[in-house]
Formats: structure tokens, sequence, C-alpha cells
């Protein structure tokens, strides 16, 4: 198990240079002058050639982009993103803070999905054709494509200005994630629930359990046993949704005033800050990269046969 967690340790890093390469090419892509989109963020009112000299100049943009690229990348090895052009101040002092206000968010709302869609996955295969197995499955579908702008200002509407039981925005308490959790919840839990009530249903067809049956064994033994065994399919599922929430929590945390990632993104573009827009991609682009060796070594380790693929 240790020689595979290795080498599909070491599968990642040449996906990892390839993305941070992209990453910086798309910095150097705009059809603006890097210099001169610094002197724009900073406000400087009047731009001259003179000054876009001394920009590259201070800011090493006169150098080859090879070099420039390698400075960058052996940076970012030591979390040094660089300054923001706006502010001046450290990328990841701004960028730090926000990945981990959208971590919480993200991590108590894939706890709440696997939740809501292992325990709603049991109970429609249980009883799949059956009236509760529809009535869940039709909530669902119409939860799922309910767009999450319109869901958010819904439950704004009626928890926090109807009932004024919740706050609208910010996060000053426990209170504040109430809300944003139950959206993020909402718009994937009807999505992954489907998945394991798919891999149970599949499993409740298998010939072990009509052996574990005539053999007397307990019904609730035999659900684990297939829980178990539709779980290998939902791992992998499961492990991304980390990354995937992370990447898509613009709308809900522009909506809540969140402070995380995806509030900082819209900023940034908003305002063309490159340094937090290419940190910004590439953290999330490790974040799908690790999660994604993460649940390859989990569904290795939960079936030996994987590991001999690699």
């Amino acid at each position: 198990m240790g020689s595979y967690i290795i080498k599909r340790s070491l599968i990642s890093i040449p996906l990892l240079l390839i993305i941070s390469f992209l990453t910086f090419v798309l910095n150097n892509l705009s059809p603006l002058d890097p210099a001169e989109v610094v002197l724009y963020a900073q406000g400087v009112p009047k731009i001259t050639d003179e000054l876009i000299t001394e920009t590259k100049a201070a800011l090493g943009m006169d150098q080859p982009f090879l070099i420039r690229y390698l400075k960058w990348f052996v940076s970012c090895l030591q979390l040094d993103f660089g300054n923001s052009y706006v502010t001046g101040k450290p990328v990841w002092s701004l960028l730090g803070p926000a990945f981990l206000n959208t971590l919480k968010l993200t991590l108590l709302s894939v706890i709440a999905i696997i939740a809501f869609s292992i325990g709603l996955g049991v109970i429609c295969a249980l009883r799949e054709g059956k009236w509760m197995d529809k009535s869940v499955r039709g909530v669902s579908f119409f939860l799922t494509s309910m767009p999450s702008y319109w869901l958010a200002a819904l439950m704004v509407w009626y928890f926090s200005v109807k009932l004024d039981l919740l706050p609208t925005s910010g996060m000053d308490s426990y209170k504040s994630y109430v809300l944003p959790v139950i959206v993020i919840t909402i718009s994937f839990a009807g999505v992954y629930f489907r998945i394991i009530r798919s891999a149970m249903i599949s499993n409740l067809n298998e010939d072990y359990v009509l052996y574990g049956r005539a053999c007397g064994l307990p019904e609730k033994k035999i659900t684990m046993h297939i829980l178990r065994n539709s779980l290998q399919v939902a791992i992998s599922v499961f492990c991304m949704a980390i990354p995937i929430i992370l990447g898509s929590t613009v709308v809900v945390e522009n909506i809540f005033a969140w402070p995380g990632l995806g509030t900082l993104s819209v900023n940034s573009i908003l305002s063309r800050d490159f340094p937090i827009i290419q940190a910004y991609v590439l953290v999330l682009a490790a974040a799908f990269v690790l999660f994604n060796t993460v649940s390859d070594i989990i569904n290795a380790a939960m079936n030996p046969k994987l590991r001999k693929d690699l």
C-alpha cells in the first residue's frame, strides 16, 4: 500500500507543474501590458512610457518569460504569491484568511451533504419504486434545478427578513453558517444521493445479498454490507465534492457577504488584480489534484485489486 501511495503521489507532480505553467501563461495573455495593469490598479492618473518601463524593471517584468515563471513557481512553493496590485499587501495575507473561511463553510456543507446523501440514498434504494422513493426523488429534482442565487435570496427573505431568525450576511456567529450551508447542501445533495441510491440498487441484485438472506443473516447486517460496497463508488464523488464546492461558492459567498475565496476572486477580477487571480486558480487546481489523489488512495485501501492497476 505504501508503494501505491508513493506512485500515486508522484503522478500528481507533473500535473501540478502543467497547471502552474498554464496559470502563469493566462496572466500574460491579457491584451493589456502587465505593467499597465499594475498602474491602473494602483489608480495612477496618467500612465507614461517611462512609468511603464520603471514598473517593469521594479517587478522584474522585463526578464525573459521562462525566468519569470521559474521565479514565480519557486516562490509559490514557499506560499509567496507576490503582492497585490491594488493594496500592495502580500497575496497570501489576503488569500489565506479567505481560504480558511471558505474551507470552514465547505467542510460543514460536505458533512451535511454526505449525511443527507447516504440517508436518503439508503431509504430510497430499500423502497425502490414506492411512494417514498418517488417523492424524495421528485423533491430533489425540483430543489436541484433551482438556481442557487434564487434559493439563497428566498432563504434570506424568509428566515432573515420575515422571521428575523438568522443573519443576512457576514460570519459573526454560528448562526451565520446556517443559510449558506443549507443552500450549498440543497444544491449538491440532490445529485449525490442519487449516486448512493443507484449503487445500492445495483448491489441489492448481487448474489451475496441473496446468499446472506438464505443463510438467515439479519437484514440490518446485510444492509450495512450493501452500503459499504456502495460507498466504494461514492468515495471519489464525496472526495471531489470538497474542491468542487471550494470553487463554486462564488454566488453563495457574494449573496451572504461571506469573506471567502468567492468574494475575493470576484473583487480581484473586477480590479484586475492578477497576482490574486493567479494564486486563486493555482490553489483550486492544487485542491482538485490533491483530493483526486486522496480518493484514489482511499479506494485502493478498500479494494486491493485497484493497486495492481498502477
